[in-house]
């Protein structure tokens, strides 16, 4: 087996760590919550000569406050016996911002190594760092390292496991010798300290230390601990409080905070040559896509490229796949009628599950490609983008300008867009995120878009989709606008995000991110849609007086027509329609599988299956006003049944789920109702 050796990884966000862990662990990857806290952690593994190397990707953060939820963590998860190394993952093009958290690392007293990454940004802006004298300020190794083009990797492992054991700090040269000449401090700092404070801080630290130890005498790290105090860190005072009123008269956290940027700015100044270049590109395009006026029309431009390829290349490729399921229920149905099957049973196989989960596979093109165009958007650093441009936005909705990026994942998947609420520090942001959030339109109502816009929409049919986009952005932001209204608490926390340099986005990472979620919704396709698709078939072929070939005479057909007048004034009082939307509660796909079945369609996304369907809908008077009425209540009603779960998880109870299950179905009531009743009079 070997030796098990535990690396965290830790960085500021956009610095490349998550694709550095990649490189290693490759799609090798395990998921989970810390314990006792809603933060995801991902740990991956690989040998490394001797050793089992236990890898932990940390959330990103700037710093190691207790403020936020992944401050907390990673702090906790370093300081622990989780982690014997920690591997800073540090963006070269930004080092003078990536330090401060590696000051931070160091004063921490766990093995440190540096990856510096992104080399090749520093090269191309003409800048040099001296790798030699960077160390030396430090004290810890240095290791260059590219994340995407896979170099350096063994170099990096080598020294995490000759670095794991340390003893002793390498040599700090710091060059202080005006600095060491007027202190007064009989102990030289500057050669045991990377980061060495003014005299009046190292004074009332050394008194700190001296008083821990005496109080608390099996307390280790006693340095980071009185740097903790002085900067009146809740965790820490709270655990180790102290009656030193003439050392702690006030916070020093501001004066801390600034003399390691002074030392930061000291470090720069002698490591980084030619600090001046600039990277002239990304600021040329960021006048235009982070403008105040331009930034938001760049947003929607840059999306209507993505689902204009989404509807092109995608819908290319589904009718290969449409015509392959075609060819597999017709050689089902005959395979069974030759051997003699019930008809029941032959109606299951053929018309609930390969017509229910099969019309849903047919839309795997279409889903593959809407998430490798987010995953290059967000690889290439457009993302945070996105989030800027929508701060001020945010801001007069009374929500922190970070609310909108668990709205933009909900681009993807309202699950980890939910959970991504998390990184709010106020509850009440937190809440209202989630609540909001939810009518961002995910990959889940894809389906629904692509098959109803294209039978009534034709040519326009892209345009029809893409409103939802639209519509779902702008439904979230006044229905924040309203929740604000009601409840005048104001966030407290402004945006604080990175603009990382453009990039080539990675293959290797946006591979592993493409794969996670198409496997996500091929999972769902084999048990979520599976099951709603048999359930369905039960229920439309099963009545009061048992099997039955007539839909009419159904379970289904009296529960739709229970319920239809609700949905008359919103144009989809069809029976059948309304059942498809109950079904639809279990995951939104499903009211795609669900009009397979409840209209007898073996494969309901072939050409020929979408002219049927919309004939027989056409008979009934559903047209095009109705079939884009049917889009928007899809957009906006209650969320599927895992995004009520995670409500429930990360609010803490099923009220709020029930609230926003609630508030959501109101809102698509009301909205489809305006939708329908003026274009009726327009039409």
């Amino acid at each position: 087996m070997g030796k098990e050796l535990r690396v965290g990884f830790i960085g500021n966000p956009n610095c490349g760590k998550t694709t550095l862990f990649n490189a290693y662990t490759g799609a090798n990857l395990k998921v989970a919550n810390w314990p006792g806290v809603t933060v995801e952690k991902v740990e991956g593994s690989f040998r490394y000569k001797d050793y089992q190397m236990k890898l932990i990707d940390l959330p990103g953060t700037y710093s190691l406050t207790s403020y936020t939820m992944e401050e907390k963590v990673a702090r906790q998860c370093i300081f622990s016996d989780d982690v014997d190394v920690v591997v800073d993952v540090v963006d070269a093009s930004a080092l003078e911002r990536n330090l401060y958290l590696t000051l931070q690392l160091i004063e921490l007293g766990k093995p440190v190594v540096m990856a510096l990454n992104m080399m090749d940004i520093v090269e191309k802006r003409g800048m040099e760092i001296d790798l030699h004298r960077l160390p030396e300020m430090l004290g810890i190794p240095v290791i260059p390292v590219s994340a995407r083009k896979k170099k350096g990797l063994d170099i990096l492992m080598h020294a995490v496991v000759h670095h794991k054991d340390f003893s002793e700090k390498a040599p700090l040269i710091h060059h202080h010798d005006k600095a060491e000449k007027e202190s007064t401090h009989l102990h030289d700092h500057h050669k045991d300290f990377a980061m060495v404070y003014s005299d009046e801080i190292e004074d009332k630290i050394d008194l700190i230390k001296n008083a821990l130890k005496k109080k608390y005498p099996d307390i280790t790290k006693s340095r980071w601990h009185a740097i903790k105090i002085l900067e009146e860190d809740q965790e820490i005072c709270a655990r180790y409080p102290l009656d030193l009123p003439q050392v702690l008269d006030k916070s020093y956290e501001s004066r801390i905070i600034n003399e390691k940027y002074d030392f930061i700015e000291e470090i720069i100044g002698e490591v980084l040559v030619n600090k001046d270049e600039r990277a002239q590109s990304t600021d040329k395009i960021d006048r235009i896509l982070t403008h105040r006026i331009w930034g938001f029309p760049a947003f929607l431009g840059i999306m209507a490229i993505v689902f204009f390829l989404t509807f092109t290349i995608g819908d290319w490729l589904k009718d290969y796949l449409s015509m392959g399921i075609d060819w597999l229920s017709s050689s089902v149905g005959s395979l069974l009628e030759s051997a003699h099957v019930s008809v029941p049973v032959i109606s299951l196989l053929t018309d609930g599950i390969i017509a229910g989960v099969g019309g849903i596979l047919t839309f795997l093109p279409n889903i593959f490609i809407l998430f490798l165009a987010l995953g290059i958007l967000e690889d290439s650093g457009y993302m945070s983008r996105a989030a800027y441009v929508m701060d001020g936005i945010m801001g007069k909705l009374g929500l922190s300008g970070r609310a909108f990026i668990p709205m933009l994942l909900g681009f993807g998947c309202t699950v980890p867009a939910i959970m991504a609420s998390r990184t709010l520090e106020n509850r009440q942001d937190r809440l209202r995120t989630m609540m909001v959030t939810p009518f961002m339109s995910c990959s889940a109502r894809l389906p629904i878009y692509v098959l109803f816009s294209q039978m009534f929409f034709e040519d326009h049919a892209m345009i029809a989709a893409y409103s939802m986009y639209v519509l779902g952005l702008l439904v979230a932001i006044v229905a924040a606008f309203l929740v604000h209204v009601f409840n005048r608490k104001n966030s407290d926390y402004s945006l604080l995000i990175e603009l990382p340099e453009y990039k080539a986005p990675s293959a290797h990472t946006i591979w592993i991110y493409v794969y996670e979620k198409v496997k996500d919704y091929l999972t769902k396709a084999g048990t979520t849609i599976f099951v709603a698709s048999i359930i369905m078939w039960f229920i439309l072929n099963f009545g009061v007086h048992g099997y039955t070939t007539e839909i009419s005479d159904s379970f289904g057909s009296m529960i739709g027509r229970f319920i239809v007048p609700v949905f008359e004034p919103l144009g989809l009082g069809y029976w059948q329609i309304v059942v498809a939307l109950i079904a639809g509660i279990s995951a939104k796909e499903v009211v795609v599988s669900s009009c397979s079945v409840l209209f007898g369609m073996g494969n309901v996304t072939s050409p020929t299956g979408m002219t049927t369907l919309m004939g027989v809908l056409g008979g009934m008077g559903f047209g095009a006003l109705n079939a884009y009425c049917l889009m928007v209540f899809c957009l906006l009603y209650i969320p599927c049944v895992a995004t009520l779960a995670t409500i429930k998880r990360e609010a803490g109870g099923w009220k709020w789920a029930g609230y926003a299950a609630l508030f959501q179905l109101v809102v698509a009531w009301v909205i489809t109702f305006l939708i329908y009743q003026v274009g009726s009079l327009v039409i």
